[in-house]
């Protein structure tokens, strides 16, 4: 079902910055793929000459995207990259990023992850002042923002014939230092304009980025799963509230924002990075093993095997067992071709992409006591699928453990969680739910046993399991048809 309401983006974002090179299209594919797991319904990628940007972006997986010969005709020094899941069931191609806009003198390519909470208003009010959108990401309003604030400065300044260019560039940093200060909410934000790569977090912190260094230059990405792969050292994550631009070889930081809490999202750790990835400086593997650790001391029970729903599972399940001293066993297998079905488009694709996933292996779990592990259980279905699996494969008894706290709370930054009345935690108990997906026993990590273990204190969002939202929700009602 698509559900109705203003849609979040899960994403993943790269950029390249090599002055040296003129082949670098080829490594953003290649940290694409590595990124592939925050978005699968499209790609794109950008690079940039002196200024002069070329781009390529189509619907489908990375290597879908691209091949060999696209890859070629994409020559430049500076790159930025986009995977992209758009929520809610919104699937238009025109909304694959990069973003490339075009304004005198110059161009930008913008690539985004996360939603803006004033989204709606600020499009709004930019339209009203006779800007048309071709799009309905929040990318493009962002990109509204810099053109209108570019086009104020350059009418206030007369740049002079020797000082255009150094102008100009100056003009550009202010305008989108300016766009920052205007929007509210999350977002992982790389950019590249000039002869610069520029990135941007949100004052909260709550998509990550961080910052790479390779022997040729710098990287941007959401994870830093991809700097191995890239040959690039990690260098720290780009502080909330913080824009770098690198430029002439050099990083310059700009703090547009104090004082805010920082408030990472936890369904990074949870859910949907990569367990090689440090966000914050912490190893999401690190902290999924001690979320399966804690939960298993919260919620025990007797069993023959511990297993896991593969991937993101996996980690928790073992924990679960170590600490249970159960032994940790494969239940099912992965067909690692299919996408994550919690962001499958629908419901009925959804419930195919489970089976189409998932293969049971009936020998391992027949006539045993099964503890399955999952991150998280979002609307049910998923998990009443799995579980019907395992009684058919002839587990005896099935008690799911679930390595967060029940989701109840709708997320506004970026995560593709829906509305509270699809959210079953919030319309049921957990001995409810048990029944509705026929397990034996269900139980969830305490919410505090959660930020115990992801282990950085209070700088942790969790508003999708308490309500606690770090910004503001400036519109009423946060729907919006269009998209976002």
């Amino acid at each position: 079902m698509v559900e109705e309401g203003k849609p979040r983006d899960e994403c993943g974002v790269i950029g390249i910055y090599a002055p040296g090179k003129k082949d670098i299209a080829r490594a953003v594919y290649f940290g694409l793929r590595g990124l592939q797991h925050r978005g699968q319904e499209s790609a794109g990628i950008a690079v940039n000459t002196d200024g002069k940007i070329k781009y390529h972006k189509a619907a489908g997986l990375v290597q879908e995207v691209f091949n060999d010969e696209i890859i070629e005709g994409l020559r430049g020094n500076i790159a930025v990259g986009h995977v992209r899941y758009p929520a809610g069931g919104e699937t238009q191609v025109v909304n694959a990023m990069p973003l490339v806009i075009y304004y005198k003198g110059g161009a930008l390519a913008l690539a985004h992850n996360g939603s803006l909470v004033n989204g709606r208003i600020l499009r709004e009010e930019i339209q009203n002042g006779g800007f048309f959108f071709q799009t309905t990401i929040d990318a493009e309003t962002i990109a509204a923002l810099i053109a209108r604030n570019m086009r104020v400065r350059a009418m206030e300044t007369a740049f002079r014939q020797d000082d255009a260019g150094d102008a100009r560039g100056r003009a550009m940093e202010e305008s989108i230092l300016a766009a920052l200060d205007t929007i509210k909410g999350a977002y992982a934000l790389v950019m590249t304009t000039e002869n610069k790569l520029i990135g941007a977090r949100d004052p909260n912190g709550i998509r990550p980025l961080c910052l790479g260094e390779t022997k040729d230059g710098f990287l941007l990405s959401s994870e830093s799963c991809i700097f191995s792969l890239l040959e690039a050292k990690m260098v720290r994550d780009v502080e909330p509230g913080e824009m770098i631009v690198i430029e002439n070889g050099a990083v310059r930081p700009h703090i547009f924002a104090k004082d805010r809490p920082r408030t990472g999202c936890s369904f990074e750790y949870v859910y949907l990075a990569r367990p090689d990835s440090d966000i914050d400086k912490r190893n999401v593997y690190m902290a999924r093993g001690a979320c399966g650790r804690k939960l298993a001391k919260e919620a025990p029970v007797s069993a023959d095997m511990v297993i896991s729903v593969p991937d993101s599972g996996t980690v928790a399940a073992i924990g679960y067992a170590e600490e249970a001293g159960i032994p940790y066993g494969e239940g099912f297998i992965k067909n690692r071709y299919v996408g994550r079905s919690f962001i499958e488009p629908d419901q009925r694709t959804r419930e195919l992409a489970v089976r189409l996933k998932l293969n049971v292996i009936a020998n391992n779990v027949e006539g045993k006591r099964i503890i399955i592990v999952d991150d998280s259980i979002i609307r049910g279905t998923t998990s009443m699928k799995i579980v019907s699996m395992l009684r058919e494969a002839g587990a005896t008894e099935v008690h799911m453990r679930i390595a967060s706290p029940p989701v109840t709370h709708r997320c506004f930054y970026g995560i593709d969680t829906p509305d509270e009345g699809q959210l079953v935690a919030s319309v049921k108990n957990p001995k409810e739910i048990s029944d509705m997906i026929g397990t034996d026993s269900l139980a969830f990590l305490s919410l505090a046993g959660m930020m115990e273990a992801i282990a950085l204190g209070n700088q942790v969002c969790a508003a999708c399991f308490d309500g606690k939202y770090p910004t503001e929700l400036p519109e009423s009602d946060l729907k919006w048809e269009e998209g976002s």
